[in-house]
């Protein structure tokens, strides 16, 4: 009887959570079973072009982070001294402003 009871009001707690939590849960586990399935078919892809793919996206995004000056934090000190030698946002319209030198 006790145990009787006991799932009883196991099963009225789980009916007083919202839906909302439980399509958050589904929308977790299919976002754990789509990056396994993501990361098996990478580990079978041709070494060299996984890595051609890495650095043209890390390239991509370090230029770009150079560029808009919006890097994370902890980047800041190293991308202030590589700064100086890439173009930068509004550098352009910058040059354009002064006198020209003859």
């Amino acid at each position: 009887m006790i145990l009787a009871e006991a799932a009883t009001s196991t099963l009225e707690k789980l009916k007083q959570i919202p839906p909302a939590f439980w399509a958050k849960i589904g929308l977790a586990v299919l976002a754990i079973v789509i990056v396994v399935l993501v990361l098996r078919h990478i580990f079978k892809m041709n070494k060299f072009v996984l890595a051609v793919v890495t650095f043209v996206v890390v390239a991509m995004m370090g230029f770009n982070w150079i560029y808009q000056r919006n890097e994370p934090a902890f980047l800041t000190p190293f991308i202030n001294k590589i700064a100086p030698f890439f173009p930068a946002q509004g550098a352009y319209n910058t040059k354009q402003a002064q006198t020209p030198a003859h």
